[in-house]
Formats: C-alpha cells, sequence, structure tokens
C-alpha cells in the first residue's frame, strides 16, 4: 500500500510540474490534457489544454496533479509535501530550489528532531516541508 499526495491546481499544473521536474532533476511519468482523454474532454472545453493528470516519481512515492475547473478551485490548505532528504547539502538544494520566489515559513536548519528541516510555500501556493534526519 502506498499514500500519494495529488495536488489540484488552478490552471498551472504544467507549469508547476515542469519546475518541480526541473528542481528534482528527475523526468515527468505522464502529462495528459483533458481534450487528450480518451472519448473526449469530460468537463467544460475551457479546460481543453489543461493538464488532467501527471505524474512524477520522487523516490518510492509518487506526486499527482491536475487542474481543476476555475470555479471548482480551492487553495490547498492544511497539508504540505514532505520531502525527506538523504543529506544536508541535498536538503539545502531541494529547498532553495524549490522555494524560489515562494515564501519561507520556516528557513532550512538545524534542529533537534533534524539535521535540516524548512517550511516554505511554492510560487504555485503549495506547502513543502524538507526534512533530513540526523547524521
Amino acid at each position: 500500500m502506498n499514500v500519494n499526495p495529488y495536488i489540484f491546481y488552478n490552471g498551472n499544473c504544467a507549469e508547476a510540474f515542469t519546475f518541480y521536474s526541473e528542481c528534482l532533476g528527475l523526468p515527468i511519468d505522464y502529462m495528459g490534457t483533458y481534450k487528450e482523454a480518451p472519448g473526449g474532454n469530460p468537463v467544460d472545453a475551457s479546460c481543453d489544454d489543461k493538464i488532467m493528470h501527471v505524474s512524477l516519481t520522487i523516490g518510492g512515492a509518487i506526486l499527482m496533479g491536475s487542474d481543476v475547473p476555475a470555479d471548482d478551485y480551492q487553495a490547498p490548505q492544511g497539508i504540505s509535501v514532505a520531502l525527506q532528504t538523504e543529506s544536508a547539502s541535498q536538503a539545502e538544494a531541494m529547498f532553495n530550489a524549490l522555494s524560489a520566489d515562494g515564501e519561507i515559513i520556516m528557513p532550512l536548519e538545524k534542529t533537534f528532531w533534524a539535521e535540516r528541516f524548512g517550511t516554505f510555500k511554492d510560487k504555485f501556493g503549495i506547502k513543502w516541508m524538507i526534512n533530513c534526519d540526523p547524521q
């Protein structure tokens, strides 16, 4: 059994996942638009070029997402994407890349439970936590 986060975006899902792919140095597994759906677009034609589904494998988890019709969008709240790194240098690189043009909530630093821990909201409004266990 696995738990995989699925994030809904307000029309910028392709941009967000392209950014994540570049920051993490990982390929996007799949990205498809609503108009590419078998049987045609299941929602409004204004969503034709929006992302119906995207996936990006990170370690043993899959980060997934899609755009939702503008009338259905709600900004995410009460949840963060937690990224566990193997080293402090990897935590610093991931934190700096993913938080670019975003909002730092807690700077990446050593804590009583972690070699490095920090939180931020990325430029797409998604909250992240970066953690590296003590070495």
